[in-house]
Order: structure tokens, then sequence, then C-alpha cells
């Protein structure tokens, strides 16, 4: 597996940004590692990182490389900073760059596969509402995407947020209005989507995890509006030592070819 941490200029962020990439490497020599062929571009996860997280974040807390080289699978973890994945009121034009421009750049740069067969998308905390709502939107790119602990009712967290070294998060992202019900709330979406577009559904988050109960309400309301999701139960907190076992179960869940 080769590991590369890019320096790229965002043209939808008007500033240099940050990308973490992995590639699926073929070695007979090197211990531990599979012989696999590799004559076509490998299947691609794009994996999305938390609010106080970076791109490195997955690949230094947990085994992230280790999973995707048995796979074969390629993975490409962007930077995002604390912008919910989202075009900001007052500041950069994060969704644009994760959702438009870097898959662009990606096939441009990198050897992966392009064809939505073979696409997946997933994040943890933000990074899961990142996740869900990319796959929402454009529910053809995908073949499946997952949320580990996430964001999944944004519109609670607007309207009572915790106590946060932020304060000014809300106004900077959505310019203090109002998020249920618009393109940000994911239960707006999922009302509004043609269920046999969008891909299958990975969903969890444990029982300690405070927002666990996002995850269930937002599993109960795809499954009404009959979306396929997997769902999840069991211990848990908030944690990367939840998020490091939960990260194989996606994989594992994935339709990739075995």
């Amino acid at each position: 597996m080769a590991r590369l941490r890019c320096d790229v200029v965002a043209d939808s962020l008007g500033m240099a940004t940050s990308i973490t990439v992995l590639l699926p490497q073929p070695s007979r020599t090197r211990i531990g590692a599979g012989v696999r062929d590799l004559d076509a571009p490998p299947p691609v996860l794009y994996l999305l990182h938390g609010l106080s997280d970076d791109d490195t974040a997955w690949t230094r807390y947990t085994a992230i490389e280790r999973y995707a080289d048995e796979l074969g699978l390629a993975v490409v973890m962007p930077q995002v900073h604390r912008s919910f994945y989202t075009d900001q009121a007052y500041g950069g034009r994060y969704r644009t760059w994760v959702c438009t421009e870097l898959p662009e750049l990606v096939a441009r740069f990198f050897r992966v596969s392009t064809d939505p067969a073979q696409t997946f998308v997933a994040g943890l905390s933000m990074g899961g509402y990142g996740a869900i709502g990319w796959a929402l939107r454009e529910p053809a790119r995908f073949a499946a995407a997952a949320s580990l602990s996430g964001v999944l009712d944004i519109a609670e967290l607007v309207a009572a947020p915790p106590r946060e070294e932020d304060p000014r998060i809300w106004e900077r992202i959505f310019d203090g209005g109002p998020v249920a019900g618009t393109d940000a709330d994911l239960f707006a979406l999922v009302e509004r989507v043609d269920p046999a577009a969008v891909p299958p559904l990975f969903v969890c988050a444990g029982a300690g995890d405070p927002l666990h109960g996002q995850s269930v309400r937002f599993t109960a309301a795809a499954r009404a509006a009959g979306l396929d999701v997997t769902g999840h139960d069991g211990p848990g907190d908030h944690d990367w030592a939840y998020w490091d076992v939960r990260v194989r179960d996606v994989l594992d869940w994935l339709p990739l070819p075995r």
C-alpha cells in the first residue's frame, strides 16, 4: 500500500489544502502483504474526517491502511477543517471542494476507478454528516455510503448546541438561520429523494455516544422513506476505539469484489 499526503490547490477554496491518499500496491516481498491482481484501476472510498480532525486522522488512529490493503481498495481523505462539508455562509466552499473539485482532481492525478459501482463514501461524526449528505444529493455517484457516529440531525444540533469552543460556528456556516427543512437537513433530503436511486446506507453509533439517538432516528426515517439502511446496535463511545472496529464492518459490508 502506498500512502501519500498531497498538498494541492483547491480553486473552490481559493487556497492550498491537503489530502491523504492510500493506493494499492502489489508486492511479492513485503512481509504480510497479499499478492493481488491490480491490472484494473482499484475501487475507491472517500473517507471523511470529524470536526476536530484533519485528513491524516484515519491513518493515525485506525488501521485503515491495513484494512484497505487487504481489499485492494484506494482511500481518499480530504481536509475540510470545521466546515461540516458545506459551502459556508462566511468561509470556504467546502462542499464544492469535496463533492465537485476533489473527484476531478483524483481522476486526474491517480489511477483509481471512476465507475460509480466501485465508488463509496463514509465518514465519522461531522464526516458522517458529509458522507450521507453527499450520497443523498448525488446518489448516482456512489454504490454505498456509511456514517459512523454521524451528526445526522444537524437541525437539532444547531437549535440546541452543546458548549462549544467555537461559539459562532453555526453563524459562520449557516448565517445563523434555521436549518430544519433546508438542503442542509438530512431528514428533509430523505423525504425528497427517489428511494430507488439512493445507494445502500450503513449507519451506526455506539450506545454510549451522545449522537446515538440521531443515528437511531435517522435510520428509522430513512427506512420509512423506503431507503436501504443497514444499522448496527451495540456498545461504544464517540472515540477511535469504536471507529476502528466499525470501519472494518463498513469495509466488509461494501459491495467489493472478494
